[in-house]
């Protein structure tokens, strides 16, 4: 949200109201890489941290935003999706995923059960948010044992953060999208009720058909199948092509908030609903004598947050509070609208830590938190009993900077308490298990030369195994197999390291990540040959694995021609995975590279993008290959108004070639292709 533009010197406030538009600017528009705040675990500057980082801000979430959380942050180094339709796409951490990354809106968690199944949506709206961190690395343990992955931060600003300069400010999105006849809005409007108190309504909608995609449906191996059936029903599934059956959906959702800003003072709490109801891509069977399903999930969820800051002095420069209370509630709904099973979670989260005053380059934050969770499902596809989550996690992180010298190290200590009751549906008895998981890391950076740092940080990390690893036996739709926990494993553990390299100054930001992690107890599904249900049995298990990558973005200004300035800009990263004695670990993302040529000129923005996917040929046991694919992408944005650069309209394509393009870190695969040619209109409006 833009303030309003001073009057020009000589003149006055009334008539620089009363003034033609001014042409906007497309630079305006840009925030400074230079000033960049990362105010997830503490407010600092992204330069500081250790590990992997990346802010997507209004300007990125404009073009990149999407109807999902894993589509909107596909692009980012060391990040890929689960691509379960449009909707249900999570994120996918260096190959990490489910109950290994932790998905935060401003710090506290989803409070949903995504993690619980890949058709499951995160109920979490990209369109809401202000800006989105993703912290890869150390760093990412003072958020939870669940965190080893890394963590995704959706910043909005529900609960207002300040006053509004001019008494209101308002923020909306609009888009619409060819590939899905996507149509969607969001609207935020902060109001100052006088005395430092200020209220904040929002409301958002979007609505979508069922996805253009750029070739057939099935695979090339699954087509070819398909083709020699003598069933013609089966044989007619070789030709489908165009559209991406049964992906249908809508999405809404709304809320309120209430806050008193007094300079560092902030207290306030908000109520928020989520609503969605989508399609889920039909896995067809090439069994004359099996079934489709086309199931359609419809999600709900009610939840309550508050948040306070206050000041301090001596010794704690501030008290930071953060908690939200959530009841969420999902039906799986078959082609004939009727509920299939049922899924309900009740949770709650709070968050409580103490900033310390920076003295002598001594600085850090110290907190405890608690979340607790509930679920249960209902139904024919029952696959857990009752259950219940209990996490008490204490933390700390401190860090010392002298002269070029800047060393980190962080704690945490965490309790959890997991319970089950018995049930006769799915013939599992009473069960409870606790663990006690200690994680800690230590890293240190140096300036090597001004502007450019290097790092290097090890971490030690446990994670409790998660309910369904313990307690699971019995049908999951969303996977098709049968899951069958163990209730005897053991905390997961992990010994990591990892080299930076970063520079944030000047016409050239480089950030490079080179990381090791070794698992002693790494917690992974393998078939077992047995049949139930009609459904392969997946058995939880522990071993020793390896995950090991690199990550590479940076961006550079390349200088004034032709009346332009141009930019570059490059993404690339790998991951590499192994499980001893299993093979290959399922569904990592193979190389990739992504470059952008940028242009800017008056209030013009211009972006040229082609990103190259290498072939996945290196699969777990049962897991079939993706071949490797190039899109290519553009846009143009116009910033009319100098005195709103925030006033932004965007044309952009997306896929322009209409490749057929499949991620290897989907579980749909061979069922669910990307999506093809994308034309999008976006207009974002702030004041």
């Amino acid at each position: 949200m833009a303030p309003a533009a001073p009057a020009e010197a000589g003149g006055t406030a009334a008539a620089a109201t009363n003034a033609p538009p001014v042409p906007g600017s497309a630079r305006d528009a840009h925030p400074d890489p230079d000033n960049a705040i990362v105010v997830t675990a503490v407010r600092r500057n992204g330069n500081d941290l250790l590990g992997g980082v990346s802010v997507l801000d209004q300007q990125a979430l404009t073009r990149d935003a999407r109807p999902s959380i894993g589509e909107t942050l596909a692009k980012q180094p060391g990040v890929s999706a689960s691509s379960f339709g449009p909707t249900a796409s999570r994120p996918i951490l260096r190959g990490l995923s489910g109950d290994r990354i932790r998905l935060l809106t401003d710090g506290i968690g989803s409070l949903d059960l995504s993690d619980a199944g890949p058709d499951h949506a995160v109920a979490i709206n990209p369109l809401t948010a202000e800006r989105i961190e993703v912290l890869r690395g150390p760093t990412a343990l003072l958020y939870g044992s669940s965190a080893i992955g890394g963590v995704v931060n959706v910043i909005d600003n529900r609960i207002p953060r300040r006053v509004p300069p001019n008494g209101v400010a308002d923020n909306a999105l609009a888009e619409l999208g060819s590939a899905a006849r996507e149509r969607s809005v969001n609207t935020g409007v902060d109001v100052g009720l006088g005395a430092h108190w200020v209220a904040h309504v929002d409301g958002n909608y979007a609505k979508f058909d069922d996805l253009r995609i750029g070739g057939y449906v099935l695979s090339d191996p699954l087509r070819a199948e398909a083709a020699a059936s003598t069933d013609p029903a089966i044989r007619a599934l070789a030709d489908l092509k165009g559209r991406l059956p049964n992906t249908a959906g809508r999405t809404d959702g709304a809320a309120a908030g209430l806050a008193y800003v007094d300079g560092g003072l902030n207290i306030g709490g908000s109520v928020s609903t989520y609503n969605s109801r989508y399609g889920v891509p039909v896995r067809y069977s090439l069994d004359p004598g099996g079934e489709s399903e086309q199931p359609t999930i419809d999600a709900h969820q009610r939840r309550a947050d508050v948040r306070a800051t206050v000041p301090l002095g001596g010794f704690f420069q501030s008290f930071n509070l953060r908690g939200g209370i959530g009841r969420y509630h999902h039906d799986e709904l078959n082609a004939q609208g009727q509920v299939g099973t049922s899924f309900y979670s009740n949770g709650g989260e709070i968050r409580a830590d103490l900033a310390q005053t920076e003295r002598g380059g001594w600085g850090g934050t110290t907190g405890v938190q608690y979340l607790e969770k509930s679920a249960r499902i209902r139904g024919d596809e029952k696959f857990l009993p009752d259950s219940r989550q209990k996490q008490l996690g204490l933390f700390t992180l401190q860090t010392f900077a002298s002269g070029p010298v800047r060393i980190e190290g962080g704690a945490r200590i965490e309790s959890s308490s997991l319970s089950a009751d018995a049930d006769p549906q799915i013939g599992t008895p009473d069960l409870s298990r606790s663990f006690t998981t200690v994680s800690g890391s230590l890293g240190a950076s140096y300036e090597v030369v001004p502007g450019w740092r290097a790092g290097v940080s090890l971490a030690r990390s446990e994670r409790a195994p998660a309910v369904e690893e313990l307690f699971a036996n019995g049908p999951h739709g969303g996977s098709e197999t049968f899951e069958r926990g163990d209730p005897n494993l053991r905390t997961e553990r992990s010994l990591s390291g990892e080299l930076t390299l970063r520079h944030t100054t000047g016409p050239v930001h480089v950030e490079a990540n080179l990381y090791y992690s070794r698992f002693s107890s790494f917690i992974y599904q393998t078939p077992t040959g047995e049949t139930l249900d009609d459904l392969p049995v997946y058995a939880f298990q522990q071993g020793k694995a390896r995950y090991y990558g690199f990550e590479l973005q940076g961006d550079a200004r390349l200088g004034h021609a032709l009346g332009i300035d141009w930019g570059g800009e490059l993404v690339s990263d790998a991951v590499r995975a192994t499980i001893s004695g299993f093979g290959p670990a399922p569904f990592i993302p193979p190389f990739r590279v992504l470059g952008a040529l940028t242009g800017s000129r008056g209030p013009f923005d211009g972006r040229l993008e082609v990103e190259r996917t290498s072939a996945q040929n290196r699969t777990a046991p049962n897991e079939t290959r993706t071949a490797g694919f190039t899109m290519v992408n553009a846009s143009l944005d116009w910033h009319p108004f100098k005195a709103n650069p925030a006033l932004t309209l965007s044309l952009q394509g997306n896929n322009l070639f209409d490749v057929d393009a499949r991620r290897a870190t989907s579980l749909l695969k061979d069922y669910a292709p990307l999506a093809g040619r994308d034309i999008r209109l976006t207009a974002r409006l702030g004041f």
